[in-house]
């Protein structure tokens, strides 16, 4: 993870704190569970892919930057989850 998206991550983990701190264990068990759709997901592989191959059309990269940023989201809402359940010793 580069120095931007590290960062990205420490802001988005602050803001969403407050968020983590009002989840219930069963809503904590299902975000730690949550997956995306199987279309969603071959359509990030898609364009992660193209990413890598230098081929994403302007379109496509802006796309592709909000699956991202909403990735980042829900895995900083996972991290939490994983911590609360940790914390209760629900795991």
């Amino acid at each position: 993870m580069d120095q931007l998206s590290e960062r990205r991550t420490t802001i988005l983990a602050r803001l969403l704190e407050p968020l983590g701190q009002c989840l219930t264990p069963e809503v904590a068990k299902a975000l730690v569970n949550l997956r995306a759709d199987p279309h969603v997901q071959a359509r990030i592989d898609e364009l992660a892919d193209k990413c890598t191959e230098g081929t994403l059309s302007t379109e496509e990269q802006s796309e592709y930057e909000t699956y991202v940023y909403a990735i980042d989201f829900i895995a900083v809402l996972q991290a939490q989850a994983r911590n609360l359940l940790r914390t209760n010793g629900t795991t």
